[in-house]
């Protein structure tokens, strides 16, 4: 797990962005993995600058969103299929045929999280995963006590992740209560993950996580198995992470070709 901290969230969204057009300029028909949240909006604001000034294209690039709510009527502005269009793929020049998303509308929710495991693996595998993570330690939807070789299912949300999501909605009442999300085991199956976080509202989060046990009861530390994890965070988010001169000393003195 490579830890990296950043003075701000634009710092972290170029970062981040460059790890992503490295990969697409490398392998045109990459397969991303797309996160929603207000943590990938940074990347997604670069990413969509590079495509207008510098002529990135992401026309044979493929997405997998990370989760959906279950129950919110098609087209529904809060809808994440809706979000990631929003405020990614329409901005740039990805075909909509290539963009994914959990059905949480399906009748049969396990016939469609089965379909969405096989959808993934026929392209390929994600090359690239986007994560944010919550304030209890959730990647995807994945709450406390989520097996962490789990698979893309559906799961009730906590009821603080529904306090953290009533502030896309008009109220706590209107978030939905269930979701579907890949699952940790799919997460992991990515051959590179990026997770980004900033604000000291993420603080014991980042640092349960990356310095705490592997456990259940903070999924993201699963993350700590990967073989290429990277987690880019600002000043506030690492505030509580007793590793920081160290991860700031490998940052600074990493070989440039290294890459993310």
């Amino acid at each position: 797990m490579e830890v990296i901290i950043l003075p701000s969230s634009k710092e972290i969204g170029a970062l981040a962005a460059d790890a992503i057009e490295a990969l697409v300029r490398n392998k045109p028909n990459a397969v991303l993995g797309l996160a929603t949240g207000s943590s990938p909006l940074p990347i997604y604001d670069e990413l969509a600058r590079r495509h207008d000034q510098d002529g990135l294209s992401f026309e044979e690039v493929s997405g997998f969103a990370l989760d959906e709510y279950v129950g919110l009527p098609v087209g529904h502005y809060e809808s994440y299929r809706e979000v990631i269009r929003r405020e990614f793929t329409n901005r740039v020049d990805v075909g909509a045929a290539n963009v994914h998303g959990p059905d949480g509308s399906a009748e049969d929710i396990q016939g469609a999280c089965e379909s969405y495991e096989a959808a993934i693996k026929a392209a390929g595998g994600i090359d690239l995963q986007i994560l944010g993570v919550g304030t209890n330690g959730h990647i995807g939807f994945n709450e406390p006590g989520s097996s962490l070789a789990s698979r893309t299912r559906i799961k009730t949300l906590a009821e603080q992740t529904r306090q953290d999501n009533a502030r896309f909605f008009d109220n706590v009442r209107q978030v939905p209560h269930h979701v579907v999300t890949q699952g940790l085991g799919t997460i992991m199956d990515a051959r590179h993950v990026v997770l980004v976080a900033f604000g000291a509202g993420k603080a014991d989060a980042v640092r349960d996580f990356v310095e705490g046990p592997v456990s259940a009861s903070c999924p993201a530390s699963v993350l700590q198995f990967h073989p290429r994890a990277t987690i880019v965070i600002d000043e506030a988010a690492a505030a509580k992470l007793g590793g920081a001169p160290a991860y700031r000393h490998a940052f600074e003195n990493k070989p440039a070709w290294q890459g993310l």
